[in-house]
């Protein structure tokens, strides 16, 4: 690897190391796929630590990312929730959602319903991005309590994306992204400014790259910019990644890192359609 391309990948880990990547740019609220949720993870004392989004591919087994299911670092449960608007009443005062429960409780006749506990956790081999750009970024987590949908995120079959990755004028391939993290990150004169809704916002988005040094196979490389587009934000990592328009339930890749601490430019995701990945993913119930 040449010492360029070395320093591009150095400068994406840097930015990307936090544990959670919202929707920006041309979002609309997504109400169209009910089995995304908010997860929420938390240490061994029952501490918050950080949150992710996610989807259920069954009625208990909920698809995320593996830096997000990272029990090396500490997680050690998590709560999900699948409201649409799931903190969108939360009180910095508070710190508390008092219509959801966020992030600390299940609200009152949510359990079982809108929400989930969970003391299983699983991460499929992510290490701090080791291996690069194969990071095994994919993780699961077992709910305590089977919550019923119309239908749940669909797995995709191996080798799916490939034909992408050669065929002339596929550049153009619509992806649709869907999560519950930042929707706009802005920079005025001194610092960052973040704005969070806390709900589920999706975004359609278009393939840049299957194949680069980057890429290479694992990771998907989408564009967010531009007129009716979107990307990812802190706090949608882990939130899927469908090979479509909105309609769609085909979960391609889970959202992974970004290269831009702005939250604009291109978004990688960890491809689903390796057959090693569902393999892992198959053998958790």
């Amino acid at each position: 690897m040449g010492k360029a391309m070395a320093a591009v990948i150095l400068a994406a880990l840097a930015v990307i190391a936090t544990p959670a990547f919202a929707i920006t740019g041309n979002w609309v609220k997504d109400t169209v796929h009910p089995y995304v949720g908010l997860v929420v993870f938390y240490d061994a004392n029952g501490q918050f630590i950080w949150r992710c989004s996610g989807s259920l591919v069954s009625p208990t087994k909920l698809l995320t990312a593996g830096h997000c299911a990272d029990t090396a670092e500490g997680a050690a449960s998590a709560r999900v929730y699948f409201q649409q608007d799931a903190g969108v009443h939360f009180d910095p005062a508070t710190q508390h959602d008092p219509v959801t429960g966020y992030p600390d409780t299940c609200a009152d006749g949510t359990l079982g319903v809108m929400c989930a506990t969970s003391s299983r956790i699983y991460n499929y081999g992510f290490a701090n991005f080791a291996g690069f750009p194969n990071i095994h970024d994919v993780g699961l987590v077992t709910l305590d309590q089977a919550i019923a949908m119309p239908r749940y995120g669909k797995l995709p079959t191996a080798g799916l994306l490939d034909g992408l990755g050669t065929a002339r004028g596929t550049k153009g391939t619509v992806f649709t992204v869907s999560g519950y993290g930042l929707s706009l990150r802005v920079q005025d004169h001194s610092a960052l400014s973040n704005i969070s809704f806390r709900e589920r916002l999706m975004a359609q988005s278009t393939l840049v790259n299957l194949n680069s040094a980057l890429t290479d196979g694992y990771n998907l490389q989408t564009q967010g910019n531009g007129d009716g587009r979107g990307g990812t934000c802190s706090g949608d990592s882990g939130g899927p990644v469908f090979l479509g328009d909105s309609r769609s339930d085909v979960i391609v890749a889970v959202t992974s890192f970004g290269l831009n601490a702005l939250c604009r430019g291109t978004d990688f995701g960890y491809r689903l359609d390796n057959a090693d990945v569902l393999d892992w993913i198959n053998s958790h119930k």
